[in-house]
């Protein structure tokens, strides 16, 4: 395993932003301090839009906040954007550039994850990219993507045994089923609506990162 994968921050609860439940600058960084105070330690920013400004601006103001709670900002899927505000690192899917070429242009420090879906080899060939971590799912019903293929549970556990880097769950994931999540051998749980949708974003945090413990 890469000293990079040993990160302790690599592990517990992972927020995704959502350019709906967050429609500006003001309300993203509100709902993301509060997230980090709930013990959030990683968010990926995460914003499929062409306005390569505002995505400019948001991704560096959440850099910012992130750094003052010790936190990793990942940029999904756009290496250029995580090379300029010089993010922690980048979540990249199956048909997002080359993996190779991120820690290339991200440099030996960078965190890159990769989307590995419902496939132990898409993510044993992410780890032979030098990948620090690999996600899988949808292990539930997701209201970001409800047309994702479903994954086995039973997958988690196989990775944990078959793989030398942390592994990332997603998909519908919420606090009443995160255990079978945790159980099955997930190191992180990336939540997007059940985390940024909750009327008290802190206490909700903190709610999922307690099944860590």
């Amino acid at each position: 395993m890469n000293t990079r994968s040993q990160d302790p921050r690599l592990h517990g609860l992972y927020g995704i932003t959502d350019s709906k439940l967050m429609p500006d600058l003001e309300s993203m960084l509100s709902q993301v301090e509060a997230a980090l105070q709930g013990g959030c330690s990683i968010i990926q920013y995460r914003d499929k839009s062409t306005d390569t400004e505002r995505r400019h601006q948001q991704a560096s103001a959440l850099l910012k906040l992130c750094h003052r709670y010790n936190s990793l900002l990942l940029i999904n899927d756009d290496i250029e954007l995580a090379k300029a505000i010089s993010a922690d690192g980048v979540h990249l899917g199956q048909g997002d550039g080359n993996h190779q070429s991120a820690r290339e242009e991200l440099g030996p420090d960078a965190i890159i994850g990769i989307t590995c879906h419902d496939s132990l080899e898409l993510a044993k060939q992410a780890c032979a990219c030098d990948a620090d971590y690999v996600a899988f799912g949808a292990f539930f019903a997701s209201q970001t993507k409800p047309d994702a293929k479903p994954a086995p549970m039973h997958l988690l556990h196989d990775a944990k045994q078959n793989l030398p880097v942390p592994v990332v769950a997603i998909g519908g994931i919420t606090v009443d089923n995160a255990h079978q999540i945790i159980d099955a051998g997930a190191d992180m749980l990336a939540v997007v609506n059940s985390l940024f949708s909750a009327e008290n974003i802190t206490a909700r945090a903190e709610s999922f990162q307690q099944l860590f413990r």
